[in-house]
């Protein structure tokens, strides 16, 4: 039913929900487009990570490895034959003495990877700012001056009043506009026999607050100059193609670009140094590939947290960068997606459809929708994450959770306010004991049709038209509004429930919403007072000079389907049935009988506290046989008392 007096709030109302809904959308607004680090998304993005990359070592048979005792003849699709780690291993240091090695160990190294296994271009995860033997040294100044090698150094990007300069620092390009470079204080570089290196990379990194490395500046800038990260200089140096920009893989906006650690470390073919130096690997397990030298020793102290293990050697991250940049050239990178406006569009959908379930549903169902869509959503970011590495994954839930903190309860207050005032009409229909006896029920759906046996009472005036005809509209109201006041209070005193109001007269029935075995005497209780209430106010009338007033009514119990009978439009509970009309065609008949009341034999059968006086049977309008008809024998003749 509508309320007129509710217009105004609802329109606040309305406006508050769309307020709310803004509210929640601007968060993954902000959250998209507000720089800083977001400890909620990168949680969540290592969990990505993690679940991707499980997925890369998951079709592999066992550890991929060049063990000359374990090589294989068939190598596993998923792993990266592009690339081969070489590491500076406890076993090598064991084998060939402890770090630092003698330059010409060092030297024979990189000499073998070029030269007896043809590499396609080898990159040191080594700063080496200290020179030892000169020959060794002259030997990997050459290498690193003409061959395919590019150099390690380290730069620092803490406070400049701490920087570091060790070496001599060499490499450095002229800046390009399409640059975000990263400033750096200080560096650590190799010594000045090395000077001459074609190519050199940074190995410097930033973690990130919580001390896991995810990103790398990809150029540093530094006095002027711009240096590429080892993993870049490597694929500019050495890789076919790789001499053009680095296309999508792109930066944030601060220079950084996020490393993809889409495979599992184990996906990665890594070599001994020890095997390398004394030539114990088959040449074609090397030859084409790009190396990246580093170390796993934990003595050289070269390890990092990242999102696949807390403990990674560094070289495995440069590593990392550079499978996503060779991915790119062979067209295998996952295609670009806008990954901050689908998180803003999904908020905003989001937030229309659960502002829709909102209006209409439950404060659970209404949780319950939240938790899909942020379910929803995870699965999406997962999706997602390597087509768009810079994007918040926690945008949509944080608006998610907003709306589950302010949108519900707000939304819950609203559906409770308007249960209460609903309550308050029921209870102007249904007796409030009633009322209360239903919400304590345990009933699934209360007011769900049902069939029932009830006992339904009409009452009506007799010869409204003839006592309303000369007053004015306000005095035919008042004696309208008067006289239905005498049938109602009586119904709802005795737990009835008023279906309908007939112009001047009603419709009411015991037995439903809730089953009644007493359903037939109360009604027959109802109707007694109904006479009583008439009757005095039909004395107040006579007093005042006024024609006296006579209720009619009717009475039959029997099986009706009571129930919500609504419709999208309106909601009404009513009860239909035999019973029902039976009770209208009595009511009729009371107009021909001295008798206010008129009881059918259903009600006359199931009454147990009053006795009936039987006025024979009579041929009802729409019935096919004649039907017995009863009044209660204490009842008062008030239609003979008019007459007297």
């Amino acid at each position: 039913m509508s309320l007129p007096a509710a217009r105004n709030p609802v329109s606040a109302i309305s406006l508050i929900r769309i307020g709310i809904g803004l509210l929640a959308v601007l968060i993954t607004v902000w959250a998209e487009s507000a720089p800083g680090w977001d400890f909620a998304s990168e949680w969540l993005r290592d969990r990505f990570s993690r679940l991707h990359a499980s997925r890369t070592i998951a079709a592999s048979d066992e550890k991929p490895s060049l063990s000359p005792l374990t090589a294989r003849d068939k190598v596993e699709s998923n792993v990266d034959q592009r690339i081969l780690l070489v590491d500076i291993d406890e076993a090598s240091l064991a084998e060939l003495g402890p770090w630092p090695w003698p330059r010409k160990h060092f030297t024979r190294l990189v000499e073998n990877l070029l030269t007896t296994y043809q590499a396609r271009g080898v990159a040191l995860d080594v700063v080496l700012p200290e020179p030892t033997d000169a020959e060794g040294d002259l030997r990997l100044g050459i290498l690193a001056q003409d061959g395919p090698v590019v150099m390690a150094q380290a730069f620092e990007y803490g406070p400049q009043n701490e920087a570091l300069r060790v070496g001599k620092l060499t490499g450095g390009m002229a800046p390009d506009k399409r640059m975000t470079l990263v400033p750096a204080s200080g560096y650590m570089a190799n010594h000045a026999g090395l000077a001459q290196a074609a190519h050199l990379g940074n190995v410097g990194f930033v973690p990130d607050p919580d001390g896991t490395l995810r990103r790398l500046p990809l150029y540093t800038g530094f006095e002027g100059h711009a240096y590429p990260t080892l993993a870049l200089a490597l694929f500019h140096c050495c890789a076919e193609g790789g001499s053009g920009a680095i296309g999508t893989l792109g930066t944030d906006a601060d220079g950084y670009v996020r490393v993809p650690f889409e495979r599992d470390w184990s996906t990665y073919e890594v070599a001994r140094a020890s095997d390398i130096v004394l030539e114990r690997i088959p040449e074609s397990r090397v030859s084409g590939r790009l190396v990246v030298l580093g170390s796993s020793s934990l003595g050289l102290t070269d390890r990092v947290a990242t999102p696949l293990l807390v403990n990674t050697p560094g070289f495995l991250v440069h590593a990392a960068l550079l499978s996503a940049l060779l991915d790119q050239r062979d067209g295998r990178a996952p295609v670009p997606l806008p990954g901050r406006w689908i998180a803003i569009l999904f908020s905003i959908a989001a937030t229309l459809a659960t502002g829709y379930i909102f209006s209409r549903r439950s404060a659970l169902a209404s949780a319950a929708s939240l938790a899909a869509a942020a379910l929803l959503w995870l699965a999406i970011a997962y999706w997602l994450g390597p087509h768009d590495p810079y994007f918040s994954i926690s945008g949509p839930p944080a608006s998610i959770l907003f709306l589950l903190a302010v949108a519900v309860p707000f939304n819950w207050q609203i559906a409770q306010r308007r249960s209460r005032r609903l309550l308050g009409t029921l209870r102007q229909y249904v007796a409030g004991e009633v009322v209360d006896e239903l919400l304590q029920s345990d009933l699934q759906d209360p007011l769900a049709p049902r069939q029932l046996q009830v006992t339904t009472l009409i009452a009506d005036m007799e010869a409204y038209t003839s006592h309303v005809e000369s007053l004015s509209m306000e005095d035919a109201a008042r004696v309208t509004r008067d006289f239905l006041d005498c049938l109602t209070r009586p119904v709802l005193a005795r737990h009835g429930t008023l279906d309908k109001y007939t112009g001047d007269g009603l419709v009411a029935f015991w037995g439903a919403p809730l089953p009644n075995p007493d359903h037939a005497d109360l009604a027959l209780d109802a109707a007694q007072a109904i006479v009583e209430a008439v009757r005095e106010f039909s004395d107040r009338r006579a007093k005042a000079g006024l024609t006296r007033l006579r209720v009619r009514i009717g009475v039959e119990s029997g099986q009706a389907m009571a129930g919500d009978f609504g419709t999208a439009f309106r909601s009404i509970y009513t009860a239909v049935g035999d019973s029902v009309n039976v009770a209208s065609r009595l009511e009729d008949a009371a107009r021909d009988l001295p008798h206010d009341i008129v009881v059918g034999q259903g009600t006359a059968a199931l009454a147990r506290r009053h006795r009936f006086v039987a006025l024979g049977e009579r041929q009802l309008r729409g019935k096919g046989r004649p039907t017995a008809l009863y009044a209660l024998d204490s009842a008062p003749d008030s239609a003979l008392e008019g007459r007297a």
